[in-house]
C-alpha cells in the first residue's frame, strides 16, 4: 500500500475563524463547499467542518482521508491485516473511495482517483 497523501478532519465550532488560522498557518486559500448537511472548508492538509452534531459526530468518526494510488489493492492488503471494509469501494465525484475499520478501533477514509 502507498499513501499519497493524507488530510486531517476536524470538526470547528466558527468556520470562518478557524478557516482563517489555516490559511495564515499553510499559506494555502480555503475552498469552501457544502456536503450531506455540513459546511466544510478545506485548507492545504486539512479539511474542516461544522454542522448538526447528528451528521458531524458521524463524519468526525473517520480520522482522516487516505489517498493512495490502489484502492482495491489497499483495500484488499488492509483486509488481508485485519481492517473490516466498513464501505465499500464506490465511486463517488472525487474519485473512488472506502472506508476501512483498522484493528485498533481508528476509522479512515481511503481515496483514487
Amino acid at each position: 500500500m502507498t499513501i499519497t497523501s493524507v488530510v486531517l478532519r476536524r470538526r470547528v465550532d466558527d468556520l470562518d475563524t478557524a478557516s482563517a488560522f489555516y490559511e495564515e498557518l499553510t499559506g494555502e486559500p480555503v475552498n469552501r463547499f457544502a456536503f450531506a448537511g455540513l459546511e466544510l472548508a478545506a485548507v492545504g492538509p486539512f479539511l474542516l467542518f461544522s454542522g448538526p452534531d447528528a451528521v458531524a459526530e458521524r463524519f468526525a468518526g473517520v480520522a482522516a482521508t487516505l489517498g493512495v494510488a490502489d484502492l482495491d489493492a489497499t483495500v484488499a492488503q488492509g483486509e488481508a491485516a485485519g481492517a473490516e471494509v466498513v464501505a465499500a469501494p464506490a465511486e463517488t465525484p472525487n474519485g473512488r473511495r472506502a472506508v476501512l475499520r483498522h484493528p485498533d478501533g481508528a476509522v479512515y477514509e481511503y481515496v483514487s482517483g
